[in-house]
């Protein structure tokens, strides 16, 4: 059966590097998987920043909505992000990257995925992925492309020379872009076991249209990330060639 999945959501319990909340996300898990339920979700991962989110009131509800909710962390390592799904309290730990290898190694369930990674912003793990490519099980596919750019390009070449699955997700910090990007997957259940099986197997259909450019979380972080955005579109021109002559 095919179901559709985002696996990367942050609500308001997102915390910043130093533990404080953020003001960024302004909805509760219950609001998000009341959206995530009209939008037709099957499966939603949340991984807030540095926080993993155990409140046993959201599984159930989630189990109520017929929603597999998949606990996660969107983990600053490094100065950079990465996304680990079906996660413990411990993550919340991790802080280097040979911390992330001994989670890894002492946490096989784990699912790794790397989010947005040639953004050239100051979070995106850039070379880092390419230094430990092997800690990671995906590559996401991020909501964050036009017609005439997309910084997925270089992901989307480094997931088929590492042989990983590329993974469409909204990374969600807004409930209006929700729908905006993300992933069908062909599995035997919905459970987080099937859910891996067919990304790691490829039975993975993304939907990431382009985005809007007058949307308003867009200019945000074009505003945000200006310079780093320019300095990609010169070096991503060459992937996204090479991805049109592939066609």
């Amino acid at each position: 059966m095919e179901i559709k999945t985002n696996l990367h959501f942050h609500t308001k319990d997102d915390r910043e590097e130093d533990g404080e909340s953020t003001t960024e996300v302004h909805y509760d898990l219950f609001q998000g998987l009341d959206e995530a339920k009209k939008l037709g979700f099957n499966a939603l991962a949340v991984t807030c920043h540095n926080f993993v989110t155990d409140d046993e009131s959201y599984y159930k509800y989630a189990e109520k909505l017929g929603i597999t909710l998949i606990r996660g962390i969107e983990k600053t390592v490094g100065g950079k992000h990465v996304v680990i799904l079906n996660v413990d309290k411990s993550a919340e730990h991790i802080k280097t990257f040979s911390d992330l290898r001994g989670y890894r190694t002492s946490h096989p369930e784990s699912f790794f995925l790397a989010p947005h990674p040639f953004f050239d912003g100051g979070y995106s793990l850039g070379k880092k992925l390419k230094t430990y490519a092997e800690l990671f099980d995906a590559i996401e596919y991020s909501w964050f492309h036009f017609k005439f750019l997309d910084l997925n390009a270089e992901a989307y070449f480094f997931a088929k020379e590492h042989g990983l699955p590329l993974v469409a997700t909204s990374d969600t910090h807004d409930l209006a872009n929700l729908g905006l990007s993300y992933a069908i997957l062909d599995v035997r259940d919905n459970s987080f076991a099937a859910i891996v099986e067919a990304l790691k197997t490829g039975k993975i259909r993304n939907v990431s249209p382009d985005t809007a450019f007058w949307n308003k979380r867009t200019w945000r972080i074009i505003l945000q990330t200006m310079g780093g955005l320019l300095k990609g579109r010169k070096k991503n021109s060459y992937y996204e060639k090479k991805r049109r002559k592939m066609g």
